[in-house]
């Protein structure tokens, strides 16, 4: 890689470190460090939304579902579209004009408030786990990335120096530094898509006629996939906009309701057509670059996560290069930063939130920073054991969805606020997903565990709730 390229990558990191360090120096207490003040427009809490939702892991994954499958890769991000105006119009009033909600900074206190402290507890720790592994699915993205780009880097040596940047300037900067660093991010990573990855990569495998009569029709196409994969996307990506612990921290930081709806709506257009399509339609490219022997590398042994990149370090000239790099670690970042604060929220609030408050606002913020780095360290170890980015990003998401989703449905929207069906309901879910994907065991249709993790949550709750009811009225 030339020397220019490199000083780009490492002046846009050492950038980032500086907004972490400058927004240390603005927190003055948990509010700013954990919901940024509570006062941020919709657009810079729309985009850092859709960079924390799609961020670097989508942005790899998209790439090896375009390498893959072509352009019916992009309805995963449709998945998400749904979940996001959904959102919008049924979750958001809900949670912003509720007043027992205004002081909150995590989303297991809405579990607390709604049932009791110790399922606020439970869920704390799933949140706790799901984002860990979230987080080190956006330091894979990372590596991968960074070592397919650098040939002087092996994945291992390119985990270790993503992850110190990405917890470091976490670590230092807080909400604030998150969210305005996602808006630079996000239209970084979109001008790099636009005006570099895409025209060049287009041009450089010979154009649309030469595309079309290399790859197979399908690939051109908007039904090469099976029904269970989109059913599978769906019920993984789409209830994620109603128990994600990134997205509560955006609710609680809009500055009111209509604010927040407007940044979903926009976080939703940006998630499907518009990432949706270019991620995969790279992805596509990079596949046409393999089958014309442009790149000298094994497409039966290739990991279709590094097509992407292998593509853009031999196409892209020096500079251009630095700057297509630069775009997609902003992308990394962007989601690394957000659910390395969802963890460590969990942690400091949750489960030490009781010890922490008798302490200084001061004292409070330095033990939110130390929890940061720790859990970022254990990020980084999970990222080291792991290998593909998507499948690592998705079971995070699952083991989430199936503990969280039933509870917080019944609790927000309905009555049945019993705190045992609840707590009964989580571990259950969560069990059911975890157990069947450890197993790797053949399920019926080929639907993901996190199906069965949610039926047996919500068949849980129903007959935990009716049993006490029965048991009252005796």
């Amino acid at each position: 890689m030339h020397y220019i390229d490199l000083g780009i990558f490492v002046g846009y990191m050492l950038i980032m470190l500086g907004v972490g360090y400058y927004f240390m120096q603005k927190n003055k207490n948990q509010d700013d460090y954990y919901v940024g003040g509570r006062d941020i427009g919709s657009w810079h809490i729309g985009l850092s939304v859709v960079a924390t939702d799609v961020g670097g892991g989508f942005s790899v994954g998209l790439g090896g579902l375009g390498f893959v499958m072509g352009l019916s890769g992009s309805w995963m991000l449709f998945t998400g579209l749904l979940g996001a105006w959904l959102a919008a119009v049924f979750l958001i009033p809900r949670v912003k004009q509720d007043p027992a909600f205004a002081n909150f900074y995590t989303f297991p206190q809405i579990f607390k408030h709604l049932f009791d402290r110790k399922v606020g507890i439970v869920a704390a720790v799933i949140c706790l786990v799901g984002y860990l592994g979230f987080t080190s699915s956006q330091l894979l993205a990372g590596a991968k990335l960074a070592s397919g780009t650098f040939e002087e880097l092996d994945i291992n040596q390119a985990l270790w120096i993503m992850g110190a940047i990405a917890v470091i300037y976490t670590v230092l900067g807080g909400l604030k530094a998150v969210i305005y660093t996602d808006t630079v991010q996000w239209i970084i990573l979109m001008l790099g898509f636009i005006f570099i990855g895409l025209p060049i990569a287009y041009f450089h495998v010979g154009g649309w006629e030469v595309i079309r009569q290399t790859l197979p029709d399908e690939f051109f196409t908007l039904t090469n996939l099976r029904w269970q994969d989109f059913a599978n996307w769906g019920i993984t990506i789409l209830p994620i906009w109603f128990i994600g612990m990134t997205l509560y921290q955006r609710i609680f930081a809009s500055r009111d309701v209509a604010s927040a709806k407007k940044a979903w709506f926009i976080a939703g257009l940006f998630e499907w057509p518009i990432m949706a399509f270019m991620g995969v339609s790279l992805g596509l490219l990079s596949r046409v670059a393999f089958e014309q022997d442009l790149l000298i590398f094994d497409l039966e042994t290739l990991d279709p996560e590094m097509g992407l990149p292998i593509l853009l370090r031999t196409i892209l000239p020096s500079g251009l290069l630095g700057l297509m790099m630069a775009a997609y670690f902003s992308a990394v970042l962007s989601t690394a930063d957000s659910c390395l604060m969802a963890a460590s929220g969990n942690l400091s609030t949750d489960i030490f939130g009781k010890w922490l408050n008798k302490k200084s606002e001061k004292v409070q913020i330095r033990y939110s920073q130390l929890f940061t780095l720790g859990l970022g360290a254990v990020a980084l170890f999970v990222a080291l054991q792991m290998t593909n980015v998507l499948e690592l990003m998705l079971y995070s998401y699952a083991f989430m969805v199936s503990g969280l989703l039933i509870p917080v449905l019944f609790g927000l929207f309905t009555k049945k606020k019993d705190p045992d069906a609840a707590l009964a309901a989580m571990i259950v879910g969560g069990s059911v997903t975890g157990g069947l994907g450890l197993a790797n065991v053949n399920l019926p249709m080929e639907l993901d565990p996190n199906f069965f993790g949610v039926f047996a949550s919500l068949a849980t709750f129903l007959l935990v709730y009716k049993y006490k009811k029965m048991k009252k009225s005796k």
